[in-house]
C-alpha cells in the first residue's frame, strides 16, 4: 500500500466512524482521540475500518501506533 492509498483509507475509515470530522481539514499530527474526540466506540470504528480496508488484522495491542493520522499511514505502509 502506498503512503496515498493509506492516508485516503485513514480518511475514509475516520469519516466513517465519526461523520461530524471532515478528514481532509484534519492534521497528520493531530491526535484521534484527544483532538478530534473519538471516544472508545468512534476509535474502534475507525480501527475496523482500516482493517476491512486493508485487509489486516490489527490487534488491540496495535491501537498505540494509530493515534493519529500519519501514524495510520505509517502503520498501514509498513504492514502491507
Amino acid at each position: 500500500m502506498t503512503p496515498a492509498e493509506a492516508r485516503d483509507l485513514a480518511a475514509r475509515s475516520l469519516e466513517k466512524a465519526a461523520p461530524d470530522v471532515d478528514a481532509a481539514t484534519v492534521d497528520g499530527d493531530a491526535d484521534l482521540r484527544e483532538d478530534l474526540g473519538l471516544d472508545s466506540l468512534d476509535f474502534l470504528g475507525f480501527v475496523e475500518g482500516l482493517s476491512e480496508g486493508s485487509g489486516l488484522r490489527i490487534d488491540e495491542d496495535d491501537y498505540t501506533e494509530l493515534s493519529t493520522l500519519d501514524d495510520c499511514v505509517a502503520y498501514l505502509v509498513r504492514r502491507t
